[in-house]
């Protein structure tokens, strides 16, 4: 008598209608958001090379941009300044007239009402240095002279049109600080998303082209070490403690565990960033010939939704968005 199994998962993987059907994993295009660089002082268009297909915008082409994110039902669009110049203080992130918040405004003005427009909250495009914060007489990154330049920047964001502030910074209190400042000057409606577990990444290495880092040395000292789980939960907890609407995760590809980690205990919406270098890597090695580049990326935004992501930052969020649809 031959043995034969009597349980065959493999029935529901039989056809391409049971696999769609038995699928515990989709991701809508309302749950993708696009991140976009508006650079001051171009008249076209600028190609990234460490990023294909990525350009640094105008204000012209951005306004485009956003109206093709809200036409595939992206749900949102990330906006990063990159300034013409910049100073120890990052003095053009809270001028009304610098690029990301005259950028905001005509975003919001363009899409306002079709997608979620949102800012990065970080000083690094904004200063000679590039920390993500000021510097004091060591030059060392100063966490609390730091929170006064993220309040005001926080109050020119608002003000602009964004309806939704990404504190990618890092540094203790952020969360705290940004929400009483923005709760005082009248802006209590004004999002929160605090990049909580936001690790020293290696594949963070094109996004520093993008928004021409002035960085030198590295940012070790106060984003979180990629050998630390328990402190990735730990951070998450202290900004939803602290009054953070969203928590971020990453990057995403590399952070899967501590995804779920805060996935399972969150009371707010989790998200997740398929960085730069995650992007980057896809690209070369469809390239190359390496990978089915469709199938890569639909795979890669499926996992980091299976792994808990309420919504993925991603590059290729508008690309995708018309292939869900």
């Amino acid at each position: 008598m031959t043995l034969v199994p009597t349980i065959r998962p493999r029935r529901m993987r039989r056809t391409p209608a049971l696999r769609r059907l038995a699928a515990e994993t989709r991701v809508h295009p309302a749950e993708l958001i696009l991140p976009v660089f508006v650079r001051e002082g171009i008249s076209e268009p600028q190609p990234i090379s460490a990023m294909p297909g990525v350009q640094q915008h105008t204000l012209d082409s951005v306004r485009e941009l956003a109206q093709s994110a809200a036409s595939a039902g992206v749900g949102g669009i990330m906006l990063f300044g990159v300034p013409a110049e910049r100073d120890a203080r990052g003095s053009a992130a809270d001028d009304p007239a610098g690029i990301l918040n005259v950028a905001t405004r005509a975003v919001a003005e363009e899409v306002g009402d079709a997608l979620v427009v949102q800012t990065d909250l970080c000083l690094d495009e904004f200063t000679s240095h590039g920390h993500c914060g000021v510097l004091d007489a060591a030059g060392e990154v100063d966490n609390d002279a730091t929170l006064a330049r993220y309040t005001a920047m926080a109050i020119a964001q608002a003000e602009a049109g964004s309806a939704l502030l990404g504190l990618s910074g890092m540094m203790d209190g952020q969360v705290a600080a940004v929400r009483e400042a923005l709760d005082l000057a009248g802006h209590e409606q004004t999002a929160l998303l605090a990049y909580s577990a936001k690790y020293a990444s290696a594949f963070y290495g094109p996004f520093r082209e993008a928004v021409d880092s002035q960085l030198t040395g590295n940012r070790k000292g106060y984003q979180q070490d990629p050998a630390n789980r328990r402190e990735g939960l730990r951070e998450a907890e202290l900004d939803i403690a602290e009054g953070a609407d969203v928590v971020m995760v990453k990057p995403a590809m590399t952070s899967l565990d501590v995804l779920a980690d805060v996935a399972a205990v969150s009371p707010v919406p989790v998200w997740a960033y398929q960085v730069s270098g995650e992007a980057a890597m896809i690209e070369a090695a469809a390239a190359n010939g390496g990978i089915d580049r469709e199938a890569a990326i639909a795979e890669s935004i499926t996992c980091i939704k299976r792994a808990g992501a309420d919504a993925i930052l991603s590059y290729f969020a508008i690309e995708a968005a018309g292939w869900l649809r």
